[in-house]
């Protein structure tokens, strides 16, 4: 039995959705760095969505790109992170204004 595409455009709107406040309303760069996550991941899923109703396998091969997008950009945001921790002891949001020169 398989799921109808306007259930699965759903679910992904609403994750999108919790993602996107998660990131607006966060002031924890990790938290901002998951909600970013979890809004890629909500495209991933509307991708493979599409591509199975469409039966084009296009929309999965775009889907690995964006997780290699979404893991480089962990790492970086990751690295980051480590770096405003190390240097003031938080990873408030409003201390990134501070790692200017």
């Amino acid at each position: 039995m398989l799921v109808p595409l306007e259930h699965v455009i759903a679910l992904s709107a609403v994750i999108f959705g919790i993602g996107v406040i998660g990131a607006v309303t966060r002031r924890n760069v990790i938290v901002i760095l998951m909600s970013i996550e979890l809004m890629l991941n909500a495209v991933n899923l509307a991708l493979v969505g599409f591509a199975r109703a469409w039966a084009n396998p296009g929309g999965q091969v775009f889907v690995l790109m964006v997780i290699t997008v979404a893991a480089a950009e962990v790492a970086v945001g990751l690295g980051i992170v480590i770096s405003l921790f190390r240097n003031r002891d938080s990873v408030d949001v409003e201390e990134v204004s501070l790692l200017k020169w």
